[in-house]
């Protein structure tokens, strides 16, 4: 799932003028956003007060959503420039088509990872015959200047690293965790973790202080470092922590995102990450003009026009407001 919105908003992100030095505690929540006629979505980033959390830059959260009369999740092809998309499942199948040739059913607890590079075009669906419900997250990290441009390619891992430890199963996404790496292509120094905790769970979750972190709440009821967390709402947790207490009311899944804060100031709009107003036109004209981000075979449907561009300029700015 990726940016449909058909107002698109430029997001000015990145650099590291705001990023917070010490642990804070800074609840984030959802804004509501449409997807197509009936889906809905909760978007914590870009949020009002926060755009980055490491190179993490885009997080969707989306259902439980009982699909069985439904078509469910139907994203027509469209372009992706400067980052990579992460699709994570709790429920639900999804089938991955892009203009490299991939074809690749992703269901729960497996990494669809696609780096889009210098340019690509992706669809996501639903398959036909599929489960009752869809529950996942849909995740942007963004590259750094040096590997930008590089070659699009995606990447599916069944098998991912797992720590456990009593209460705890954490399921390895992107970057690494308590000594384990995940199989997923990563440019930054980052962790992307899937928490499932279990009911009376009092646990601590060994962080790098270097890092910043933030905890998604995907369902149940848990506390994270003494906060509630809802499911569907984000904890932004700063920097300098070497751990994290995680206490659970219910069996709950979280996630958690972290990494080096990134850098270099970027400027989002609709699909595509650049550096300057210039990029992020000629990405709209190559993608309207049918060329640079490729085909994507076997959709049945028209790929998305992109939105208009704002009237006012665009320029890179901080991580924050």
């Amino acid at each position: 799932m990726s940016n449909l919105e058909r107002e698109a908003a430029p997001s000015l992100c990145g650099g590291r003028g705001f990023v917070v030095a010490e642990p804070v505690r800074e609840l984030l929540s959802p804004r509501h956003v449409k997807l197509g006629e009936s889906s809905e979505v909760r978007r914590l980033l870009p949020n009002l007060g926060r755009r980055m959390v490491g190179a993490w830059c885009f997080v969707d959260h989306y259902g439980p959503d009982d699909i069985a009369d439904e078509p469910g999740m139907q994203v027509p092809p469209h372009p992706h420039m400067g980052l990579q998309t992460v699709s994570w499942l709790h429920e639900g199948e999804v089938l991955h088509r892009d203009s490299t040739g991939s074809l690749q059913m992703i269901r729960p607890r497996e990494l669809g990872l696609m780096t889009s590079g210098r340019a690509i075009s992706h669809s996501e669906e639903s398959p036909r015959s599929h489960a009752r419900f869809l529950h996942g997250a849909q995740l942007w990290v963004a590259l750094p200047d040096g590997h930008r441009h590089t070659d699009p390619r995606f990447e599916h891992h069944a098998d991912l690293p797992v720590v456990t430890a009593p209460g705890i199963k954490a399921t390895l996404i992107l970057g690494d965790l308590d000594g384990a790496t995940s199989p997923g292509t990563a440019y930054t120094p980052i962790t992307g973790a899937d928490l499932a905790l279990t009911r009376g769970a009092d646990v601590r979750l060994p962080l790098e202080p270097d890092f910043e972190y933030a905890v998604l709440s995907m369902s149940g009821e848990a506390h994270v470092d003494g906060v509630p967390v809802l499911p569907g709402s984000m904890l932004y947790l700063g920097c300098g922590r070497r751990e994290l207490p995680l206490r659970a009311e219910s069996d709950a899944g979280l996630m958690l995102l972290g990494g080096e804060p990134f850098e270099e100031e970027l400027i989002m709009f609709w699909n595509w990450i650049g550096r300057t107003q210039e990029e992020i036109e000629q990405a709209r004209r190559d993608w309207m003009e049918g060329t640079r981000f490729g085909e994507v075979k076997g959709y049945d449907g028209d790929p998305l026009p992109a939105p208009e561009l704002p009237p006012v300029p665009l320029k890179p700015r901080g991580r924050v407001r």
